[in-house]
């Protein structure tokens, strides 16, 4: 798949997206790079360690998290994709779920939109995306007090069928289309482990496939530890993503997971992918 000018062989390579959090409240590194300069010097090292793509997000959702206005999002991440895509040779993906941020975005040079609500929340999304020809992650998420799971891994197979059906709908192309099962999101503690532990049921939906469980509280309660120190439990989910063939993983840590990634690969198909970066 191409996202930008980057073409994505997505079948036997894993490839890393790196998270740039322009917010002061993210969970685990709220407030590092919020200021222009801390932003734009994160995403050279983020390069630098192997980053393929650039996840630029201006409000965290965290549990419990804070929302804000679109217009404070869009001032918080129009900038900094102005100022990377002038410095930088590397697709960029924008991290919302409202439509308005998502077209400023796509105006100022990102590539795709990585929706955690799959489409589901705002219902112009999916048209600024297709109108812009640009790609889309579609993740699943539940509202678990209004809708519980009757069987988690069918449900959520359902779930992203039907945002699968709002893209085609709204003219996105099936090779801009990404499936990510939403770690963290609408599930328990117990729904986490299994969508991890079964990776290719969503992915047998025909899509590429991007895990994101960096730092992220199913490692935090199960090795009892902070955001600070999940780099490890991280890796592990990583190489799972290998196995399972997963496209794409969305890291904190590009240096540790990049090398994460190749070692597993090289494992996997008996050879070296790529060098990894040093």
């Amino acid at each position: 798949m191409k996202i930008g000018t980057k073409e994505f062989h997505t079948e036997n390579r894993t490839y890393i997206m790196g998270i740039l959090n322009l917010t002061p409240d993210s969970f685990s590194d709220g407030g590092k790079w919020n200021r222009m300069d801390a932003a734009l010097s994160r995403a050279e090292q983020m390069i630098k360690e192997g980053a393929d793509i650039l996840d630029l997000g201006g409000e965290s959702t965290r549990p419990g998290y804070t929302p804000v206005s679109q217009e404070e999002e869009i001032e918080r991440t129009v900038p900094v994709i102005e100022q990377i895509r002038r410095n930088f040779d590397i697709p960029l993906s924008i991290d919302t779920y409202k439509s308005g941020t998502a077209k400023a975005c796509l105006a100022a040079g990102a590539d795709m939109v990585n929706d955690i609500w799959g489409l589901k929340h705002d219902t112009q999304m999916a048209g600024v995306i297709a109108q812009a020809g640009a790609a889309c992650c579609l993740m699943h998420n539940r509202c678990l007090e209004q809708n519980p799971y009757v069987d988690f891994m069918k449900d959520m197979a359902s779930d992203l069928q039907q945002s699968i059906a709002l893209a085609q709908n709204a003219g996105i192309a099936d090779d801009k289309i990404i499936l990510d099962p939403g770690i963290g999101f609408g599930k328990t503690y117990e729904n986490n482990l299994e969508a991890i532990r079964c990776l290719e049921q969503p992915a047998g939906l025909g899509y590429p496939l991007l895990l994101g469980t960096s730092r992220k509280s199913v490692i935090g309660l199960t090795l009892n530890l902070p955001a600070g120190e999940r780099v490890e439990g991280t890796l592990v989910t990583t190489v799972f993503a290998v196995l399972k063939h997963c496209s794409f993983v969305r890291v904190h840590d590009v240096k540790e997971n990049a090398r994460a990634v190749r070692m597993a690969e090289a494992v996997l198909y008996g050879k070296q992918i790529d060098i990894c970066p040093k």
